[in-house]
C-alpha cells in the first residue's frame, strides 16, 4: 500500500484548516481531548501505590526497567480501550500486541514474550481477539506464552503484558535542555474508519515490521538518543507532556514542522495514535545519523522542536506562540 506524504511545503494547507481556529483555540481543544485527560488518571494510581518511592525503578517510562546483570529487563502492560474491544475485536487483539512491542522498542529493547488476560461473555466473543493477537505475535515474532482466560464474564475486556530486554535504555528521564525533538512515524498506512488510529502495521510485511523496530536498540547502544517515548493515546502532544514531565524540562513544539498524511487534519494528527510512532530527544550533533536510520526504511523523521529549561510546553505556528502547559500550575501524570 502506498500513501502520499505531505512535504513541508504543503503543510500550510493543513495549517489553513484551523486558520479560523487560532492557536489558543486549538490548544484548548487539545487540552480537553480524552487521550490527554485519561493520562492524568495515573496520578491517583501513583499516589495510592507509592510508585515514586522506589528510586531503583523509575515510574514514568514506557516500561518498568529492572536492572538485570549488564542490562535491563523491561516489563509493560496495556489494557485495551473497551470501545475498540466491542466494535473491532480482531484489531483490538492486534493492537494489544503491537502497543506492547512498541513500548519495549521505545526504551531501546527487544521483546521476549507476551501474556494476555481476556474476559468475554462467551467463546465466540473471544475468538476474533485471540486471532488478532496471534496474527500480531507472528508478525512481530514475539511468542504468546500464557495468561488468564474467562469466557463466562458479564463483560468483554482484554489486557496484555510483555517482557523484554535492553542492553542500554532510551529513557523518559534523560532529555536535556538543548536537545532537539524529532518525530518518527511510518506514514505508509491509513486511518482507522472509526477511531484516530493510524494503521501502518496490519498490511505491512512482517519482515519490515521487525526490521523497523531494530532502530531503537541501535540508537540506545550507540548513545544516539537521550530520551524518547512511544506516541500513545495522547498523541504527539500528550506524549511530549509525559516526556518533559519525567525529565523536568520544558519544550517548544513547532506545529509547522509536523508532517501529516493527506486528508488528515492537524488537530486529528496531533492526537492520533500511530501504529509506529516515536518522539525522540537527541543531541544536535546526532540529528543526521538518527534521521538516516528512519529514512533508509521509508519512515518519516522530522525535527519538530527542542527541549528547553523550565516547566512549560509552548506551541508555535505561523508566528504565533502559545503556552500550552506549565507544570508549576498544571498537574499531569507524575505531579
Amino acid at each position: 500500500m502506498s500513501v502520499t506524504i505531505v512535504r513541508r511545503s504543503q503543510i500550510l494547507f493543513y495549517m489553513s484548516n484551523f486558520s479560523s481556529l487560532n492557536l489558543e483555540q486549538l490548544a484548548a481543544k487539545l487540552k480537553q481531548s480524552l487521550g490527554i485527560i485519561q493520562k492524568q488518571d495515573i496520578q491517583v494510581v501513583s499516589q495510592i501505590l507509592g510508585l515514586q518511592t522506589d528510586n531503583q525503578i523509575q515510574v514514568g517510562d514506557d516500561c518498568a526497567a529492572i536492572p538485570d546483570g549488564d542490562g535491563y529487563l523491561l516489563l509493560a502492560a496495556e489494557g485495551i480501550w473497551h470501545v475498540l474491544v466491542e466494535t473491532d475485536p480482531w484489531f483490538a487483539g492486534w493492537c494489544a500486541v503491537m502497543v506492547n512491542v512498541s513500548d519495549i522498542a521505545a526504551m531501546g529493547g527487544k521483546a521476549i514474550a507476551i501474556v494476555d488476560t481476556i474476559w468475554t461473555e462467551d467463546t465466540a466473543k473471544a475468538i476474533p481477539m485471540l486471532e488478532g493477537m496471534k496474527a500480531a505475535a507472528e508478525a512481530f515474532n514475539v511468542p504468546i506464552v500464557g495468561g488468564h482466560t474467562n469466557f463466562h464474564s458479564v463483560y468483554n475486556a482484554l489486557g496484555v503484558s510483555i517482557l523484554g530486554r535492553a542492553k542500554k535504555l532510551i529513557s523518559s528521564f534523560a532529555a536535556q535542555p538543548g536537545d532537539l525533538l524529532v518525530v518518527a512515524i511510518d506514514l505508509q498506512g491509513e486511518m482507522h474508519s472509526k477511531f484516530p488510529f493510524w494503521n501502518a502495521a496490519t498490511k505491512a510485511k512482517a519482515s519490515q515490521l521487525q526490521e523497523n523496530l531494530t532502530i531503537f536498540p541501535y540508537l540506545a547502544e550507540n548513545n544516539l538518543c537521550n530520551a524518547g517515548k512511544d506516541i500513545s493515546m495522547g498523541g504527539i502532544v500528550g506524549t511530549l507532556l509525559m516526556l518533559i514531565e519525567a525529565s523536568k524540562c520544558g519544550a517548544v513544539l513547532n506545529l509547522d514542522n509536523i508532517v501529516c498524511p493527506v486528508n488528515v487534519d492537524l488537530e486529528t494528527w496531533l492526537l492520533c495514535f500511530p501504529s509506529y510512532g516515536f518522539l525522540l530527544s537527541i543531541k544536535p550533533q546526532n540529528l543526521d545519523v538518527v534521521k538516516r536510520q528512519f529514512n533508509e526504511r521509508n519512515i518519516s523523521c522530522n525535527l519538530v522542536g527542542e527541549i528547553i529549561k523550565g516547566s512549560q510546553l509552548i506551541l508555535k505556528s505561523q508566528q504565533q506562540s502559545h503556552l500550552f502547559w506549565d507544570f508549576k500550575t498544571d498537574n499531569f501524570i507524575l505531579s
